[in-house]
């Protein structure tokens, strides 16, 4: 009989198997039960991802969790955790004369402190772009020289080394229009700062698997060494999901916790070495202003001095103004997992998809539009 770990080769029949699936839903009944038994209390895992959020809601399978197991979203939705002030920021540069911005959709319709977002700001006149990829910003700066074309660098580990290589060539190419808002943050000081914190409830840690796909598992073993929290790196079909969780609770009830890796069909020990290599070239370490959080010491990646030039933020000496969240939004307290967005009085009222209020409503990786499309 075929497993789930029985091949590194990606079958999407095996890894929607229902009798697998049925079989790994009892597996983790046993093991939820076991884990409670053994720490006294509820297991509540976070999926650190915005996708993993989304991949759980579209299956449905919260409603076949186990009773004592409960699943919280973490600040892994790249849009969302985007600082209130930094939105600002970013509609700020839009309104100037000679600027377009090249943006990916999810970052439309975040609100400003002011109520503006850039769909509005377009629908008014500014010069708003979407694209697919920070080339397309690349070849419209190329195409448009008597313009300043910005794109706006929303991301983690994953997207930074894209657009690193995107800088790299428009430094060949001499394109001179052409400059990024650096707004990356990094998943593991994230997960530090959830930790400190002597109130959260995190039981175990489901990683990213297109983050570690970059990083690879080294930069995740402080949690397991120094703060005795499971992890693992899970993919993202259903079965990669339960067999995550089913990972997560056996190190839980083993009291034995390990940073793993079940997405080993993708995701390497050493990470892609490459993407790391061009990331570093082009960025370096800086902090970095999280949504609801504040700043967060080497959370964040700016750009490295041969390459400040680029930076969106330098060429138009732009100020950062902290600026307050969205009145009644709870998105800050959802990236955190200390609430679930059913608990927000807003929540599928006055907040939805056609009238989003808070961030976690807008992004398609967003823990409140997962819950508002697919049920909680």
């Amino acid at each position: 009989m075929k497993t789930l770990r029985s091949s590194n080769r990606f079958e999407s029949p095996l890894w929607r198997d229902k009798s697998l699936a049925a079989s790994a839903l009892e597996e983790m009944r046993r093991l939820a039960a076991a884990a409670a038994a053994h720490t006294g209390r509820d297991t509540a895992i976070m999926e650190v991802c915005g996708s993993h959020t989304m991949a759980i809601a579209a299956s449905g399978m919260r409603r076949l969790f186990p009773k004592g197991l409960k699943m919280l979203s973490g600040p892994g939705c790249p849009v969302c955790v985007t600082a209130q002030g930094d939105i600002d920021l970013i509609l700020e540069l839009a309104a100037r004369p000679g600027v377009t911005i090249a943006t990916f959709g999810d970052m439309l319709k975040v609100k400003g402190s002011g109520g503006l977002d850039l769909q509005s700001m377009r629908e008014k006149g500014a010069s708003v772009n979407v694209v697919y990829s920070p080339m397309d910003a690349l070849e419209l700066a190329r195409e448009n020289t008597m313009r300043q074309v910005v794109f706006v660098g929303v991301g983690f580990e994953t997207t930074a080394p894209v657009i690193a290589g995107t800088v790299l060539r428009a430094r060949a190419g001499k394109v001179e229009n052409f400059s990024v808002i650096p707004l990356f943050k990094l998943v593991p000081p994230a997960l530090e700062l959830l930790l400190k914190d002597p109130s959260h409830s995190i039981s175990g840690f489901m990683l990213p698997g297109h983050v570690s796909a970059i990083i690879g598992l080294k930069p995740y073993r402080f949690v397991a060494a120094k703060y005795s929290v499971p992890c693992v790196v899970t993919g993202f079909e259903p079965l990669d999901i339960l067999t995550g969780i089913n990972m997560l609770l056996r190190q839980i009830v083993s009291g034995s916790p390990a940073v793993e890796s079940e997405y080993d069909r993708v995701v390497k020990s050493e990470g892609n070495p490459r993407a790391l290599e061009i990331m570093r070239e082009v960025f370096s370490v800086t902090g970095a202003r999280w949504r609801s959080i504040g700043l967060i010491e080497g959370s964040g990646l700016g750009f490295s001095r041969a390459f400040a030039g680029f930076d969106a933020v330098r060429r138009f000496k732009l100020s950062y103004r902290a600026a307050p969240e969205p009145k009644g939004c709870i998105c800050g307290s959802v990236l955190m997992g200390k609430a679930l967005p059913a608990d927000c009085a807003l929540f599928g009222k006055a907040c939805s998809p056609s009238n989003a209020v808070g961030p976690c409503m807008v992004s398609s990786e967003g823990a409140c539009a997962a819950w508002f499309k697919y049920g909680g």
